[in-house]
């Protein structure tokens, strides 16, 4: 088949059929206002998301609560914002009506940014300061989301994704590291409850078959005791957790997995691979296999780290360019059964129109990820993000942000 037909296929997600296999991840753009709600500016990256025709959109990093949050202008999915909310999806389907819109829930734990919230974690990680959460405060978490869930299908959105990735606090309860002594730290059976409860919860509260319940997980976090690896002290890879993990979820309702790995405040490259090492989105590659590999055949396995392919004109070596490129491996990843849709992170933010252009042959004109990675230094000096090579709105903050709080080098954050 031809790349363009497989990438504009639809494909079955639970009860839905998505109508293409992009997928616009779920990237925090910091530009709520000061209760949590969306702004002009969140109406217009969104709506111009829904104008782009990818089958599956996410809604941002939105965080189940006020108190321990990483970003100063984060949206919120709290009571008060309920409204507000079941406003924004009603816009959204008003633009566009096809593409399945999903919420993604966080809480920030040990990554709360404590300018402006507080710092919780299980255990902190060397380096990492932050107050030990009791277990009345983890019970008053998981009430949360599931409350948040419950929020979700009741403002109109299609579903959601549990956030078990990037160093937020799914992660740092699932990780070997967490040997504290309770109920959800420990051995593994402990560990994974924590999911495990959460989804019976949830489905318990929202038992409509319609609403998708699935999981973005970094498979391998990338350092000693990290998800994904042999031990509490260790970074080997051993992938029998979330394998495990997966396999577990997927008993208990979950329809998709949207695979990721690293933790970006530690393992960045892993994350979210940079033109100097663009190589790293090759273990992404095998961990969707993995995980495919280990589901039943109607679970959706969404592929991370594709932006870093653009054109085809990377640094990687022993490769062809236009066997390199984004629509070449993501389409050869779905043909060979390693993925079943692809996912675009940074490369949403550089064209949200990407699958329109190719739905209309247009890929002359697609505006392809650069990885020069201006957006993440926007998203650690809390600064709205987006764009700021093929956006003048974001390349001028981005002069300004620099100008008042100075250059940061991304390599070494």
């Amino acid at each position: 088949m031809d790349k363009r037909d497989i990438l504009l296929s639809p494909i079955k997600i639970g009860t839905h059929t998505c109508t293409n296999r992009f997928f616009s991840q779920a990237m925090e753009c910091n530009d709520a206002d000061a209760e949590g709600n969306p702004t002009d500016l969140t109406y217009q990256r969104y709506e111009n998301l829904f104008r782009g025709e990818a089958g599956l959109i996410s809604l941002e990093a939105i965080t189940i609560t006020d108190k321990n949050r990483s970003r100063m202008n984060q949206l919120f999915i709290m009571p008060k914002n309920q409204s507000t909310l079941e406003k924004f999806v009603r816009r959204m389907r008003e633009v566009n009506p096809k593409p399945l819109f999903i919420f993604q829930l966080t809480h920030s734990g040990e990554l709360s940014n404590p300018e402006f919230s507080k710092r919780l974690s299980v255990r902190p990680l060397p380096g990492f300061k932050a107050d030990v959460f009791t277990e009345d405060e983890f019970e008053k978490i998981m009430d949360d989301f599931v409350l948040a869930a419950k929020m979700s299908y009741d403002v109109g959105a299609d579903g959601i994704d549990m956030k078990f990735c990037h160093g937020y606090l799914g992660s740092q309860i699932l990780r070997p590291y967490n040997t504290r002594k309770w109920k959800y730290g420990g051995p593994w059976e402990n560990r994974r409850q924590f999911a495990f409860d959460l989804y019976e919860r949830i489905r318990k509260v929202v038992p409509d078959e319609k609403f998708l319940i699935g999981s973005k997980i970094s498979v391998w976090e990338g350092f000693p005791g990290g998800f994904g690896t042999a031990g509490p002290d260790t970074p080997v890879i051993d992938l029998a957790e979330p394998i495990d993990l997966v396999k577990g979820l997927e008993a208990r309702g979950a329809q998709y997995f949207i695979q990721s790995a690293g933790s970006p405040s530690i393992t960045i490259s892993l994350t979210q691979a940079d033109k100097e090492h663009p190589y790293f989105a090759y273990l992404h590659q095998y961990f969707a296999k993995v995980l495919k590999e280990n589901l039943q055949p109607q679970t959706v396995v969404i592929g991370s780290n594709y932006s870093v392919f653009g054109k085809g004109k990377s640094k990687l070596q022993a490769v062809k360019p236009e066997d390199s490129a984004l629509l070449a491996y993501g389409a050869q990843n779905i043909e060979k059964g390693y993925v079943d849709m692809i996912a675009l992170g940074r490369q949403s933010f550089a064209d949200p129109l990407l699958p329109l252009k190719v739905r209309e042959g247009r890929e002359k004109e697609i505006n392809f990820c650069t990885t020069c990675d201006n957006c993440l230094e926007l998203l650690i000096q809390q600064s709205p993000i987006g764009c700021a090579t093929y956006n003048k709105m974001y390349t001028d903050i981005l002069v300004q942000t620099r100008k008042e709080k100075g250059r940061l080098s991304v390599k070494h954050t």
